[in-house]
C-alpha cells in the first residue's frame, strides 16, 4: 500500500468525521464531482500541512468543483 493511498484513507476518514459524515459519504460526493483523483494527488500539498488545511480545501473543491487555482 502506497504511502499516497495511506494518507487519503487518512484523509477521507477524518475529514468525515470532521463533517459528522461517513468516509463512504464524502467518497460518494468526490466522485460524483469528479474530484476523488485531484485530492487523492494534492498527497504532497497535503500531507505537509496542517490537516485543517485541507479540509478546508475540500469544502472549496467540493462547493466550487474548481481544480484551478
Amino acid at each position: 500500500m502506497s504511502k499516497e493511498f495511506k494518507f487519503f484513507t487518512f484523509l477521507l476518514e477524518s475529514y468525515a468525521k470532521y463533517k459528522g459524515v461517513t468516509a463512504a459519504e464524502v467518497l460518494k460526493i468526490l466522485d460524483e464531482k469528479n474530484l476523488t483523483d485531484f485530492v487523492y494527488n494534492m498527497y504532497e500539498i497535503y500531507h505537509i500541512e496542517a490537516i485543517e488545511n485541507a479540509y478546508m480545501d475540500i469544502d472549496s473543491l467540493i462547493k466550487t468543483g474548481r481544480t484551478a487555482w
